[in-house]
């Protein structure tokens, strides 16, 4: 089997900065052509089999996005949840009153500061990854766009 759209891929990853610096490392479950993955790593990996590789280098607009301002906030420490601390997470309206998920990132004085943005937003990034499994998706995961179970999404 190889990879094509609607195919379940489980893949050992690894993103390091350009410099080689370990950013992120695991095992993850996607479905293959549902925007689930970085576009140009989808495309790498397209045709590939298991125990095949790819390696790639990405812009930050190419892996987790350019920082967007507008999804920082601060906010009175007032209106903020008790038992919330840095590095948790709060949800809350984002810039255009669609529901966000801010990460807490800094608590100074009478404010709290928020951010929305993915933490490696704005960064270049090495990927590589190995192919460690591959089946077709199930017609739940279809209906759902995403693979289910193991490194995959739980409900």
């Amino acid at each position: 089997m190889i990879i094509l759209k609607d195919t379940a891929v489980t893949l050992a990853f690894r993103i390091t900065s350009p410099q080689g610096k370990p950013l992120d490392t695991g095992i993850t479950a996607y479905l293959h052509g549902h925007g689930n993955l970085f576009p140009k790593a989808e495309a790498a990996l397209e045709g590939k089999g298991v125990g095949d590789k790819v390696a790639l280098e990405l812009s930050a607009a190419d892996a987790f996005g350019e920082r967007d301002e507008a999804l920082v906030r601060t906010i009175p420490r007032a209106e903020f949840p008790p038992g919330v601390k840095v590095g948790g997470q709060l949800q809350g309206p984002g810039p255009h009153g669609q529901p966000v998920l801010y990460n807490v990132v800094k608590i100074k004085g009478p404010e709290v500061h928020l951010d929305a943005n993915h933490p490696l937003a704005g960064q270049a990034i090495r990927f590589s990854a190995t192919v460690k499994a591959l089946r077709p998706a199930t017609a739940e995961e279809l209906a759902h766009g995403h693979v289910h179970g193991a490194h995959g999404h739980q409900h």
